[in-house]
């Protein structure tokens, strides 16, 4: 019985001490992140918030924060995954919705102008300079399915204003969200599918 006791409270506490190192571990790793995006190194941010949040990925700060440094890179694909997963974490923090909304708009617009292409699988790939010279500044001739995506992602950032205007408390990016919402909406019609 002492045996069975004993190893339970050495249980305990290894679990709890594990749960201490990588809560500090979590902490580095973000205050590491900081430091990067400060200089400009986006991608080394973003390595560290990913490590962040293999080691524990209940951290909502941890995904915004990757979320921000995706955005300050202009990956607005992945921008938008990661802000998702701060919302799906902390669903009332208004300001992961309006970043959303932005990076929505920002990726609708990147698809219309060629700097992103949209792979058969729905997901998304960002241009090389390279590849964007070589359009010599023409716009692509977008897919019904690209099209589609634009809308989507259009009408997402309306809805991600919408909530956001619900739940800030900032009466000047409120006003400002009221706008871009209207702007969108001119935006999606021209995308819409009247065939639907």
């Amino acid at each position: 019985m002492k045996k069975a006791l004993l190893l339970l409270v050495v249980l305990i506490i290894s679990i709890f001490s594990t749960a201490c190192i990588n809560n500090l571990a979590v902490q580095e790793l973000n205050t590491k992140a900081k430091f990067y995006m400060d200089k400009g190194d986006y991608q080394g941010a973003i390595a560290r918030l990913k490590s962040s949040i293999d080691l524990d990925p209940s951290v909502f700060e941890s995904y915004y924060n990757l979320a921000v440094a995706y955005t300050k890179d202009e990956d607005y694909s992945s921008a938008v995954d990661a802000y998702n997963s701060a919302i799906k974490l902390n669903p009332d923090f208004a300001d992961a919705y309006y970043s959303l909304a932005v990076c929505e708009q920002n990726l609708a617009e990147d698809i219309t102008t060629g700097y992103v292409a949209m792979n058969p699988d729905g997901t998304y790939t960002k241009l090389t300079q390279e590849q964007i010279d070589k359009l010599n500044g023409a716009k692509p001739k977008l897919s019904k399915v690209s099209k589609k995506a634009v809308y989507d992602l259009l009408t997402q950032a309306e809805d991600d204003y919408g909530i956001y205007i619900d739940k800030s408390k900032d009466a000047t990016t409120v006003e400002d969200a009221k706008s871009k919402i209207s702007e969108l909406k001119d935006m999606a019609s021209q995308y819409e599918d009247k065939g639907l």
